[in-house]
């Protein structure tokens, strides 16, 4: 008999820049796979699955929340799939608790990140008892890092529902697309020219979401710092502002009045925008493991990220990129400025940087693990 197979996001973003591919693939090994989230998208399917439309949001909203709960569960009933697989804070709470009411047999939830890191006071309190109860509801739970099992089992659950899939990471990395070619080193040295960035330059390039969770304020305040003593750098921006998590209205000035700080919003490829920097910074207070880390390694990128879960697992300190601690700007502009001042060492860093990666986060070797998991979930409960 085919096995049915639900995939849940908050939002089809999620879907689409966290999972490529992945859906495809289960299809191609004999599953019957949908997605679910909020808001429309192309021609109605992602990855080529059918995809239905959730009223779910990310911020906690009573109502609104039952509602989803009651259309999910209808969903479910009416797909009556074998696994239901989440992904996000709320579409995992929905999602494992309409499973449950429908007697779903195999509820999977894969934790790619916590919110309540960051929070405090009531908030923090409502954050930890939701993602609680998100485990209790699931039958396995999936941290998509080896740092973020730890993080759970000593402040969450500490079971045996958890389990990391290979060597962590929610999808992998295709280390194919992910490589230097001529033909992306050249569309990178005319995005440079476009972007009028000198020759010379030493570029910074941070990609993601332009938040205060990012480190965007303290690399704003490191860059300027170094900007002083290296005219000749230049920082880019890649990715897009969210109202949620506001950096400070000081530091959105900078970026606007700064003629070395370049912005240029959200782009669907990033990997010229790598390719054309020097190195890559990521100075974010919280991650699960980060896929722009491992897209800037396979690329030959070093990178300077904190020193927190998920990152400390993918950068290598003073082999494949530098850790530093999270809200420091000091420690982040000594940082960056080491990389300015010797290129040799950040060209070395870079190109050690892919091989680590390829032999750890291969995107075929994390699929077959995941459908393994799949399988062996499956005959555990038929037996």
């Amino acid at each position: 008999m085919t096995p049915k197979l639900l995939r849940i996001t908050t939002v089809p973003e999620s879907l689409r820049t966290l999972l490529p591919g992945q859906l495809a693939y289960m299809r191609e090994q004999g599953f019957t796979v949908w997605a679910a989230s909020a808001g429309p998208v192309s021609q109605g399917q992602i990855d080529g699955c059918r995809h239905f439309i959730l009223s779910l949001v990310r911020r906690p909203a009573l109502v609104r929340d039952f509602w989803a709960l009651y259309k999910t569960w209808q969903l479910i009933r009416r797909l009556g799939p074998d696994i239901v697989h989440t992904h996000t804070p709320k579409a995992g709470l929905i999602g494992m608790w309409a499973a449950r009411m429908a007697g779903v047999p195999i509820r999977l939830h894969t934790v790619a990140g916590l919110p309540l890191m960051e929070k405090k006071g009531p908030m923090r309190w409502l954050l930890i008892f939701t993602e609680q109860l998100t485990y209790r509801l699931a039958t396995g739970v999936w941290p998509n890092s080896f740092g973020l099992e730890m993080y759970i089992r000593q402040h969450l659950y500490n079971g045996p529902k958890l389990r990391v899939i290979g060597k962590g990471s929610s999808n992998g990395i295709d280390t194919n697309h992910f490589q230097p070619t001529p033909n992306l080193i050249q569309q990178a040295d005319v995005l440079r020219k476009q972007l009028l960035i000198p020759s010379g330059a030493f570029v910074w390039v941070f990609v993601g979401r332009i938040v205060r969770d990012k480190g965007i304020n303290e690399l704003i305040t490191a860059f300027r710092k170094i900007a002083v003593e290296c005219p000749n750098a230049y920082l880019l921006l890649v990715g897009y502002e969210e109202a949620e998590d506001p950096i400070d209205l000081e530091t959105k000035q900078l970026i606007r009045s700064s003629e070395t700080i370049l912005s240029v919003g959200y782009q669907a490829d990033v990997r010229p925008y790598i390719l054309l920097a020097n190195a890559l910074v990521l100075p974010s207070y919280r991650e699960g493991l980060p896929n722009v880390l491992l897209q800037a390694a396979c690329l030959e990128r070093p990178v300077i990220a904190t020193d927190i879960v998920g990152c400390q697992e993918v950068v290598v300190e003073g082999k494949t990129g530098l850790l530093v601690l999270p809200k420091n700007s000091t420690a982040l502009r000594d940082a960056m400025l080491r990389l300015v001042v010797d290129p040799s060492f950040c060209h070395q860093m870079g190109y050690a940087a892919r091989a680590h990666i390829v032999g750890r986060y291969d995107q075929q070797g994390l699929w077959q693990e995941l459908l393994l998991a799949y399988k062996q979930a499956l005959t555990a409960a038929h037996r």
